[in-house]
């Protein structure tokens, strides 16, 4: 069964930095593509960030420049460094495993960025 659980979210003021973590489980996490999404309330899911097999990163534009995502393949863990936060990252953030054509969700966890 695979498990996919967001920690790291919280209360930050605007321009503040958090760092969120994604443990998964049950799955060959060093052969998935990891990627964060986010929705915030009254709008749909969007993507944030992923991160390939071999390290390779994608960003939506908004988070360009700001955010981070990485990788421990030891710790079967996938990272989000948010820096500089605005109000408009306010959201939740899920995790997701993606291989052999299947797509995994984690439960999410909550940032709101307070101005």
């Amino acid at each position: 069964q695979v498990q996919l659980v967001e920690s790291g979210g919280g209360l930050v003021q605007t321009g503040g930095s958090l760092r969120l973590s994604c443990a998964a489980s049950g799955i060959a996490f060093s052969s998935s593509i990891m990627a964060w999404y986010r929705q915030a309330p009254g709008k749909q899911r969007e993507f944030v960030a992923s991160i390939g097999t071999y390290g390779s990163t994608n960003y939506a534009d908004s988070v360009k420049g700001r955010f981070t995502i990485s990788r421990d393949n030891a710790k079967n863990t996938v990272y989000l460094k948010m820096n500089s936060l605005k109000t408009e990252d306010t959201a939740d953030y899920y995790c997701t495993a993606q291989r052999g054509g299947f797509s995994y969700w984690g439960q999410g966890t909550q940032v709101t960025v307070s101005s």
